[in-house]
């Protein structure tokens, strides 16, 4: 097929599009190749891919709808995969308007150049952080969602209802997807695995807010993609016993689906860092912190959808997720 991927040059952007590639899929790539954290790393991401025939790279704002259209409409894809946003729960309290701008302005946008050129699937990132105040666990896309507590949540779930809405105006079949907490090889740098691993290899104390008594649903950026390549391939058709007396959000009489991207398997962020640790035979320097505003808790996936869809669920040990990224981090830092 032919498919356009937002953000790109982002952790699970380059990796869904590398992925794609070497199935045999062509790819127009685009980014804005943001400044929010360290652009050599991203250009260093595509540098991965420029050696496929099948790859296209464009640098480009998706928030800028005219450029955005004339480019989707000169490669004509069948299916856009947009995780194109900007990340963040606290950096989305210091800067509210970079949300705006990114996450919603730039959704809207793929939406309607999707809706005017009659696109046959649209998947896009949504996050755990939608599920918000929500504490009956593990989080069921089934649940409703109205209580974000950060912006950059509120976001997302705006996301989920925007294409909502254009599946069932213009019948655009839309997949939702909430990640849950990736990790993995190309990382980013604002993530606990990154930012733990590089203060713990300085010697510098390390952040460990809410004592470290947070659960997380750590999933691993392979489980990411093969789930990924997988809904890709298969639009969301109607549910035709959904009810508008019980209201199942996790479907609808509209195209429209969306899906937990987690491993079912909630981890301590104390026992994260402890395996963190003797996977650099270093020991961290902990800071024990309050909990951060706009966090929560815990997290912890009900992937059951994602299963009886399509036979497949993350699983990846932490352990040996976590073994990945430290023997990636040490190479692409030089570190012995």
């Amino acid at each position: 097929m032919d498919i356009l991927v937002t953000g790109a040059a982002g952790f699970i952007g380059s990796a869904i599009t590398r992925k794609l590639l070497d199935r045999g899929d062509s790819v127009l790539a685009v980014d804005n190749l943001s400044p929010y954290y360290d652009v050599q790393l991203k250009r260093d991401r595509l540098s991965l891919l420029s050696g496929h025939s099948e790859f296209k790279f464009l640098e480009m704002d998706v928030a800028h709808q005219s450029e955005f259209h004339q480019a989707y409409r000169e490669f004509s894809p069948h299916v856009v995969v947009h995780l194109a946003a900007q990340p963040g729960v606290r950096y989305s309290i210091e800067h509210p308007e970079e949300y705006i701008h990114s996450n919603i302005g730039g959704f809207f946008s793929v939406l309607e150049t999707c809706r005017q050129e009659k696109c046959r699937h649209l998947v896009f990132a949504s996050s755990s952080s939608v599920y918000g105040a929500n504490t009956k666990m593990p989080y069921s896309v089934h649940q409703g969602t109205e209580h974000p507590l950060s912006l950059y949540a509120a976001t997302k779930k705006s996301n989920e209802m925007m294409a909502h809405s254009y599946a069932h105006l213009y019948r655009l079949p839309c997949t939702g997807l909430r990640f849950f907490t990736v990790y993995g090889p190309w990382g980013r740098p604002d993530m606990a695995a990154f930012t733990f691993a590089r203060k713990i290899l300085a010697g510098e104390p390390i952040e460990v807010f809410n004592e470290g008594h947070h659960h997380r649903d750590f999933t691993y950026i392979d489980d990411v993609t093969e789930a990924l390549t997988r809904i890709v391939d298969r639009p969301p058709v109607t549910n035709p016993l959904w009810s508008g007396e019980f209201p199942d959000p996790g479907t609808s009489l509209a195209p429209y689906k969306i899906y937990n991207i987690g491993n079912h398997s909630p981890v301590l962020l104390s026992d994260f860092i402890t395996i963190l640790e003797k996977l650099l035979g270093r020991k961290a320097v902990r800071q024990l912190k309050g909990l951060q505003p706009g966090d929560v808790p815990d997290t912890y996936a009900d992937v059951e959808d994602l299963q009886l869809d399509f036979e497949f669920k993350p699983n990846t040990p932490l352990e040996e997720g976590l073994a990945s990224f430290v023997a990636w981090y040490q190479k692409y830092f030089k570190i012995s």
